[in-house]
């Protein structure tokens, strides 16, 4: 039998869901920012040089980087963001009560080229076919007493 979320939990998907879609939105960019650095490091031994001598961005070899290297900043942004992302998907995780493979799966969307975004896009029409079928309870505001 497949756990459904708990009725306690169900006003707070919304929120997780958008904190899963920026962060799912924001690391997908990061890695595929990390993927043309490794290209071009690995591939053509170029670092991304910012604010050197010899422009606003240039492609330097790793001996001639004087300024910023732009290429450990991305992959150390990466690092974070996807830190961030595993947190985003737990939650999503934890409120929907999904089986232990589907957050396996979640977590590779921050460390497999574009996965993150069709699992963003999958998840989210999965999580808002839930959420019309069980809307979340309105809370009424609370009077204040003079």
């Amino acid at each position: 039998m497949p756990l459904v979320p708990r009725p306690a939990d169900i006003p707070k998907i919304p929120r997780a869901l958008r904190f899963y879609q920026v962060c799912s939105f924001i690391t997908g960019t990061f890695l595929m920012l990390l993927v043309v650095e490794m290209i071009l490091r690995y591939g053509f031994g170029f670092y991304v040089e910012l604010a050197g001598p010899y422009g606003v961005v240039w492609l330097v070899p790793h001996e001639e980087v004087t300024s910023v290297n732009l290429s450990l900043v991305v992959v150390t942004i990466h690092g974070w963001l996807y830190v961030v992302y595993l947190i985003a998907c737990y939650l999503l995780w934890t409120y929907m009560r999904w089986t232990f493979l589907q957050l396996f799966v979640l977590a590779l969307g921050g460390i497999i080229p574009l996965l993150s975004f069709f699992l963003e896009g999958i998840n989210t029409r999965r999580v808002a076919t839930f959420l019309n079928e069980n809307p979340p309870a309105q809370v009424a505001p609370a009077k204040v007493s003079a």
